[in-house]
């Protein structure tokens, strides 16, 4: 299936080529809401708060907006413009793009995937997409038979189901779990995802290693688990990737995903709202009616009042920020690597073009028994032998992230997503580490290559390879991750649960809402937890009165 998504954050890095603006400061001591954090989760809120005649501020520590969602030039003199962070959108409801009025575009791919492998000696693999009639030959050449494509057209159908009985449900009010399993009106599609491990409808349905290794993927991004953990995250994460837009593609975002923040940057300034850059929030103090949000500049430190404060951060930044007790640790479990290539490499695999192979999700050392070693030996304490991990090529769907010279002359970019690498693995030496599970991932791809990667690597103007890799520790240092986990925390059903509040952004504290990834329904480039915090706020009585709210999320 097509994948994956991005990783979230409120805070940025340098290099940020996107919107920074005119370098706005507070003008009013107090504001209906203050949002902290400028992701693109706090500029979706701003936005709809602002258009709605609300006066707005958001205050961003570092000196752009976008969080991870922006677009940079990591290169040295390269005019290449990579979503460095985020890269794909699959869960942005076009809801939010309508009622926004943004300009901007997603691209669709026509290749889901591609699936090197070796079998009986040979080079070979799966590519799914093309069309239905190629797709079919493409698993009847692969595993012999039709069993493997009608019980993926079956499964698939399934989960389309779900897609759209469920995604409409994001920007609504949290159904109870009854309420959204009437909705889905599939018990059997209820089971499978919802009620035990993804993992065995994975093998009663799926009979080749390979297939079901693709298949699983969709339910370990950015999430350690195993086919099997009992606590279904990794149905969770499943779901997410299965649900969005209501059919499941992962769509690539035209001028990359600096394009997406800029134009919410955009939308929420010329709306009214303040976007303060250079503020870094340090403390809320509320009473649950009225709020006081101390920050600090270069300059010096400042107060603001609010009615409301919507917190684009992580549950672990809202603790501290609030004083209150902070969450259980969050930990990431992924590699994160942007390339650079004058040309695509050569495939062992000769009877696949890479420039199809490449288009698509790249999966590699993605078997499912290899996913199941992986996490094995990552959950000892070790880096897999096999690091699991997929690529995909933005370039190649939309070349004007590209300087005019680069695409002339065939350049193309490679984003690759590791898999099964737990934050606790580099907690020894960060950059050694990362140097080690670089080469072994590299060593995976080339594998399936006809010639070695660096030789097709562009480089920079001081000579360098055009390649950079991040991996959990880096993103909590980089971005404010907690433990570099990409959801910032366990991803949530998208349903109510004690204590989730009626919009899934509540917090024990009746004005101060958290509009971050790690929201109910959070996750992914979305907008979903800005737009629920957003109208958490707009459907309050005109008087102010706070309605009941939860716990603390």
């Amino acid at each position: 299936m097509p994948a994956h998504e991005g990783i979230q954050g409120h805070q940025g890095h340098q290099g940020h080529q996107g919107h920074q603006g005119h370098g706005d400061r507070p003008g009013h001591r107090a504001y209906d809401a203050v949002i902290v954090g400028g992701g693109h989760n706090g500029l979706v809120a701003a936005a709809y708060l602002a258009r709605a005649g609300r006066s707005v501020l958001v205050l961003e520590r570092l000196d752009h907006t976008g969080g991870a969602a922006v677009s940079t030039r990591p290169f040295t003199g390269v005019d290449a413009r990579l979503s460095r962070y985020s890269y794909l959108v699959s869960l942005l409801p076009r809801k939010i793009l309508r009622d926004l009025g943004l300009d901007f575009r997603l691209q669709g791919r026509t290749i889901s995937s591609y699936t090197p492998v070796e079998r009986g000696g040979r080079p070979t693999g799966l590519l799914v997409g093309g069309g239905e009639e190629r797709t079919r030959e493409a698993f009847a050449r692969l595993t012999g038979g039709e069993h493997e494509y009608a019980a993926w057209e079956r499964f698939y159908a399934m989960t389309g189901h779900v897609a759209r009985r469920v995604f409409p449900t994001l920007t609504e009010p949290l159904p109870t779990r009854d309420e959204l399993r009437r909705r889905v009106d599939d018990e059997e599609a209820w089971r499978i995802l919802f009620e035990e491990p993804v993992g065995v409808a994975v093998e009663e349905r799926f009979a080749d290693d390979l297939v079901r290794g693709v298949v699983l993927t969709d339910a370990l991004i950015g999430t350690f688990a195993d086919a099997h953990d009992p606590s279904l995250k990794q149905n969770r994460c499943f779901l997410y990737h299965v649900i969005g837009g209501g059919t499941g593609a992962w769509d690539v975002p035209v001028g990359g995903m600096g394009a997406l923040t800029d134009a919410l940057a955009a939308a929420a300034r010329e709306a009214g709202a303040v976007l303060a850059t250079g503020h870094e929030a340090v403390r809320i103090d509320t009473d649950g009616r009225t709020a006081e949000v101390a920050y600090r500049t270069a300059d010096g430190e400042g107060v603001v009042a609010a009615r409301h404060v919507l917190v684009n951060a992580s549950p672990q930044a809202l603790a501290a920020l609030t004083g209150d007790e902070p969450p259980a640790p969050a930990e990431g479990a992924q590699l994160k690597v942007n390339m650079l290539l004058t040309r695509l490499p050569r495939l062992r695999d000769s009877s696949v073009d890479p420039r199809e192979a490449f288009a698509g999700t790249f999966h590699i050392a993605e078997g499912y028994e290899q996913l199941a070693t992986a996490h094995a030996q990552a959950a000892a304490g070790e880096l897999p032998t096999a690091p699991p991990s997929e690529i995909y090529c933005h370039s190649l769907t939309d070349p004007t992230i590209l300087g005019p010279d680069l695409v002339a002359k065939g350049y193309q970019t490679l984003t690759l997503f590791g898999l099964h690498t737990p934050a606790r693995l580099f907690d020894r030496d960060n950059d050694g580490v990362r140097e080690e599970l670089l080469r072994t991932t590299l060593a995976q791809l080339e594998a399936h290559l006809a010639e070695p990667l660096a030789d097709c690597l562009a480089t920079d103007a001081d000579g360098r390879p055009c390649i950079e890799a991040r991996t959990p520790l880096d993103l909590e240092r980089d971005l404010g991750l907690p433990g570099g986990n990409i959801f910032h925390r366990d991803l949530a059903w998208p349903y109510a649960q004690e204590g989730a509040g009626r919009w899934g952004v509540e917090t024990r504290h009746a004005n101060v809402l958290l509009c971050g990834a790690g929201a109910v329904r959070g996750g992914g480039v979305s907008g979903v937890p800005g737009h629920n915090a957003a109208m958490a706020v707009l459907e309050e009585p005109a008087d102010g009165t706070a309605q009941p709210h939860a716990q603390q999320i």
